[in-house]
């Protein structure tokens, strides 16, 4: 293929970078990577192993003179979030990312880019591909379905795993490294649903530009949630207009902060559709006044389209709807104020639709303090009692707690500081990692959470300096070599 990036040492890791790129590895689209991984284990000889769920496994013995060190385990995950911008052709199930570079930053062309956790991937294939490099054995663990519940790393049968040490490479920030998380689900709420047919003026209404992100790292930057908006809006036109629900649909991941939702109400009397748009237009003002100081793309578009037929939602099914996405917690629960305000419990709506059979959203809460994630569940229990809603519960994880005491973790900050000269940060983090489930299924398990910069992850404006992506594997092979001496 014809390789975009260039002038990065070395070569090889950013072309791995976008070999993968040009594989579509959606979660529970993984297959294709997998087995290319695979294949490229096999043409080095290395000791593989792939599983049902797609996750793979790939050995390689220590370097001359380290083959007796214990083994270090490297682990990311190979789906990515797959969100594009409104007017995009992309299908993420058949098409690879178009990679675009510029001015030293790298971007793709109107999707999310996969840096979350792309870069990880190709790291751990530099790592297994590079000769020349002082190393311990190691243990590559490439999982699935992160992105939805960290699926692939429940599934993956962990005896296989001889190392002790654990190198996750799913942080985000240059200079930071993890060191505990928050555990978290996923609820999915629906009610069944009759429609019944209307006629006459349609009101539609479309919120976007929102900033979105990461429901777990940009929790706490208060950004709007369109699902939020939008259930506001329909709130106050149904109390206010004789309309009937027509659509409703936001978000297509929940671990995602909503920028965009539609919806539609249909209204039998023209005279109300009128007054229906204005005042949605006057509601839509006044969101904009609250929140275009911190949001300043927001907006909100209003259209009306005479003799339409439609298939309505009945009333009390849409009032219920509204109604529990109105009540629904989202945003920041608590606070740990001894730790700058670092944030405890959470929860983010990350989907909304109103399907032609049944009303849907889906929720996805998580915590670091276990008895406060099942308090929040039992809120939600309430929430779908009350509405006549049934909740299902998915892809719960554990949190990862703070170690007292860390090699990998004390490797990390002397090798950082006689490369570049100051301290690596360590921070807890509120968002999932897949070193919770895998520091409680193997005991002992000394882990550490690091990466490059990366940016406005599981949205279109994603990108990655590469300076700091080169720098980054400059750090993984010194520390490398230090648990190889």
């Amino acid at each position: 293929m014809e390789y975009k990036i260039t002038g990065y040492k070395p070569e090889k890791l950013f072309h791995f970078f976008e070999e993968i790129s040009a594989i579509p590895r959606g979660s529970g689209n993984e297959k294709g990577i997998s087995d290319y991984l695979v294949k490229f284990a096999e043409d080095r000889g290395l000791w593989v192993h792939q599983d049902e769920a797609h996750n793979v496994i790939i050995k390689k013995a220590g370097s001359k003179g380290a083959e007796d060190k214990a083994p270090v385990m490297l682990q990311g995950h190979l789906d990515m979030v797959c969100d594009k911008r409104a007017g995009v052709e992309h299908d993420f199930e058949k098409d690879g990312i178009d990679l675009v570079v510029k001015d030293g930053v790298l971007w793709a062309n109107g999707t999310t880019l996969g840096s979350d956790n792309g870069v990880a991937v190709a790291l751990m294939m530099m790592v297994l591909d590079d000769e020349e490099l002082q190393h311990p054995p190691v243990e590559c663990v490439f999982t699935t379905e992160e992105e939805v519940g960290l699926n692939g790393a429940q599934a993956l049968d962990k005896s296989l795993i001889t190392a002790r040490t654990m190198i996750n490479m799913d942080s985000e920030e240059e200079g930071v490294a993890t060191i505990s998380c928050a555990g978290g689900l996923r609820i999915q709420f629906t009610r069944p649903v009759k429609r019944e047919a209307a006629e006459g003026s349609l009101v539609s209404i479309k919120i976007e530009g929102l900033l979105g992100g990461h429901s777990g790292m940009d929790i706490s930057k208060e950004r709007q949630n369109a699902n939020l908006l939008m259930a506001r809006m329909a709130d106050h036109l149904m109390r206010n207009t004789d309309g009937k629900l027509v659509s409703f649909a936001g978000g297509t991941k929940d671990n995602a902060i909503t920028r965009e939702c539609e919806a539609s109400l249909i209204y039998a009397d023209k005279a109300e559709a009128e007054k229906a748009e204005k005042l949605a237009c006057a509601l839509a003002k006044d969101m904009a006044d609250e929140i275009t100081p911190y949001e300043p793309d927001f907006a909100c578009e209003i259209s009306v389209e005479d003799g339409r037929i439609a298939s309505a939602v009945p009333q009390e099914d849409a009032k219920a709807f509204v109604g529990a996405l109105r009540l629904t917690p989202n945003g920041v629960f608590s606070r740990n104020l001894h730790m700058d305000g670092f944030v405890v419990t959470s929860s983010n709506i990350g989907v909304t639709r109103a399907d032609e059979d049944e009303l849907v959203f889906v929720v996805s809460p998580r915590s670091s303090v276990a008895s406060l994630q099942e308090d929040t569940k039992a809120r939600f229990q309430t929430l779908a009692d009350t509405f006549g809603f049934t909740a299902e519960y998915s892809g719960e994880y554990p949190g990862w707690s703070y170690a007292e005491e860390s090699r990998i973790r004390e490797v990390f900050l002397e090798s950082y500081r006689e490369l570049f000269g100051k301290e690596l940060k360590l921070e807890a983090i509120h968002a999932g990692l897949e070193c919770g489930l895998f520091t409680e299924a193997i005991p002992g398990l000394d882990a550490i959470a690091v990466g490059p910069t990366l940016y406005d992850v599981h949205t279109p404006d994603e990108h990655v300096p590469l300076d700091s992506f080169e720098r980054f594997y400059e750090l993984l092979r010194d520390v490398l070599a230090r648990l190889a001496a």
